[in-house]
C-alpha cells in the first residue's frame, strides 16, 4: 500500500501487532489482518477479528467484505456473516467482526435477524 502516495511509516503505526495478514482481493490500497480466529464447537462456527487498513480509501461495504472473505477463505459466502464493521474516525482503519458456520443453515439459527438483512447478498434479495 505504501506506492498509493501513505507514508510506509504511518502504515506500520496502522498494522496490528502479532497479526496474520490475509489477502483479501478488496483492490489496491486495502490491507487485511486477522487479529483473533477461533472456533466455537458449541455453535459450530468460526469466529474472525479482522482489522483493515484503507487510508484514504472508503470503508469496504459488507456485501463486498462478505463475498471476498468467503473467496479467501475458500468458503461459501452464505456460510459467512459480518457482524460489525467499526471504522476508526480519520484513521483510515476499520476493526470487522466475522462468523463463520459449518453450514448456511447453522447461521440461520444462530444470526439474529437484523445481521441476516444487513448481510442479504443480491440473489437473497431477489427471493
Amino acid at each position: 500500500m505504501a506506492e498509493s502516495g501513505v507514508p510506509a511509516d504511518v502504515l506500520e503505526m496502522l498494522r496490528p501487532k502479532n497479526a496474520k495478514k490475509l489477502n483479501v482481493d478488496l483492490g489496491e490500497g486495502y490491507e487485511f489482518y486477522i487479529v483473533r480466529d477461533w472456533y466455537n464447537p458449541l455453535i459450530k462456527r468460526r469466529e474472525i477479528d479482522a482489522v483493515i487498513l484503507h487510508v484514504g480509501k472508503s470503508t469496504p461495504s459488507r456485501m463486498k467484505l462478505r463475498i471476498k472473505v468467503a473467496e479467501a477463505l475458500g468458503v461459501d459466502a452464505k456460510r459467512v456473516y459480518i457482524r460489525k464493521v467499526l471504522s476508526e474516525y480519520g484513521v483510515g482503519r476499520s476493526k470487522v467482526e466475522i462468523h463463520v458456520y459449518d453450514t448456511p443453515e447453522r447461521a440461520l439459527q444462530f444470526e439474529p435477524k437484523h445481521i441476516i438483512e444487513r448481510n442479504k447478498l443480491p440473489e437473497e434479495m431477489e427471493e
